[in-house]
């Protein structure tokens, strides 16, 4: 009888580890964190935090952000990346991409359609609508919108402005009233960097601030002939060639050129609101140590470049982890997060506009004009295809190192490109 006893109790445990190894197996395939490939090029030190956040967030809900961050200005080295693991059949589970590019991968049935999820989410009556056009190819939603940059801002150093007694330059005016008097004073006026879409970046807000939204779009969205011969482009070039004395260019990295901001080096910089992102990451403080205004003469208008995450189609077992990430990434408190991070603005026309600094309040109040007041950045892939974009930013580019060209030539050379370009394309 003991002997019965004995086999009963050895069998019962011999169960009760089969169900205890069979529950921990199934606990652990339900935790087990889903991993998705993240293509990016946000990999300065503020840029670098604000993925870090989204990343941490993801995470929150059991699923593995594996960073693929690849360096280089205005994410060149990032688009030469994704092409590559595209045509090797091994594309990112999540990519950065940017205006027109979104319907250019779309067209080659890359994406994966967010319909699902955009529409229990309300996107379209959460979302300022150039955010939600932006991700609308053929009916389908194909990206999430992270924030807003403005493009034609104007950071300056508030120590240097308070002890020469300046002005805030809001007009062209004050600029030059306020140059002249940092340069007497041993101070570089402009911060700016000689690399290519650096210099075109510049150009760019200058042309907004010849001929606003309408002409800009005329130029570089329409392409229209006329628009190359008209005098706001000659005028917005020379503008960039007279500029020059109050620079001291060389080819450096944008957060390079912040840096020399913040220590007083220079007294302003014209770049996007993700230099402000940088400033703060220096424990330097909006409103105090320095500030933002609009590029001069671009007051009411809002140059923009919009971060977007496209979710290409990998392997249905990581549709579900993808469609939870997109539904994370516009909840109002990841928008806010990411934006004081990044530099940006949410992308929600119901944002609670308190929890956003001076500047980035001013941005967002911009763009909420609506798109008669908006403008789609060209250098930043807002406005036109790549091709167009590179070739506007070389010719800029090489009139702004080669004071030998004139601003006819460069006129012509920029329109000659647009016709053929525009041919290539019919």
């Amino acid at each position: 009888m003991f002997q019965a006893w004995v086999s009963k109790v050895a069998g019962q445990l011999r169960c009760g580890v089969m169900l205890g190894i069979a529950a921990a197996l199934l606990f652990a395939a339900e935790t087990h964190a889903e991993t998705l490939d993240v293509l990016h090029w946000w990999t300065s030190g503020s840029e670098r935090r604000a993925a870090d956040f989204l990343a941490q967030k993801l995470g929150d809900e059991n699923i593995e952000w594996h960073d693929v961050a690849i360096p280089g200005g205005a994410g060149v080295g990032a688009v030469k990346v994704l092409k590559s693991r595209i045509l090797a059949k091994q594309p990112p589970a999540a990519a950065q991409l940017i205006g027109p590019s979104i319907s250019e991968w779309a067209k080659l049935g890359l994406i994966l359609p967010l319909d699902d999820v955009a529409q229990a989410g309300a996107w379209q009556d959460h979302l300022f609508p150039t955010a939600w056009q932006l991700v609308q190819y053929k009916g389908h939603v194909l990206g999430v919108p992270l924030g807003i940059h403005r493009i034609n801002t104007l950071f300056y150093n508030r120590k240097v402005f308070k002890r020469l007694g300046l002005p805030v330059p809001r007009r062209w005016a004050d600029f030059e009233q306020a140059a002249r008097r940092m340069q007497a004073s041993g101070i570089t006026p402009l911060g700016q960097s000689s690399e290519p879409w650096q210099v075109a970046t510049l150009f760019e807000t200058l042309i907004l601030s010849e001929g606003g939204p309408a002409y800009y779009r005329e130029l570089f969205v329409k392409r229209q002939p006329g628009a190359y011969a008209d005098p706001k482009l000659a005028r917005a070039l020379q503008h960039l060639r007279d500029l020059k004395r109050w620079m001291a260019p060389s080819e450096k990295p944008w957060p390079e050129m912040v840096r020399q901001l913040a220590r007083g080096e220079v007294g302003m910089m014209v770049m996007g609101d993700w230099a402000k992102a940088e400033l703060n990451g220096m424990g330097l403080v909006t409103g105090e140590d320095f500030s933002c205004v609009p590029v001069p003469d671009t007051t009411d208008y809002h140059l923009y470049s919009i971060d977007t995450l496209a979710m290409f189609a990998v392997d249905d077992s990581l549709e579900n982890a993808q469609h939870r990430f997109a539904q994370l990434l516009l909840q109002p408190n990841i928008q806010l997060g990411f934006s004081r991070l990044k530099g940006s603005v949410p992308v929600r026309r119901d944002q609670d506009l308190a929890g956003l600094d001076v500047c980035a309040r001013a941005s967002w109040q911009a763009f909420a004009r609506g798109p008669g007041m908006q403008a789609p950045s060209l250098v930043h892939r807002m406005a036109s295809d790549e091709p167009f974009k590179d070739a506007v930013v070389a010719q800029v580019h090489r009139f702004f190192m080669d004071d030998t060209m004139s601003v006819a030539e460069v006129q012509r050379r920029l329109a000659a490109q647009a016709r053929a370009l525009a041919n290539e394309g019919g």
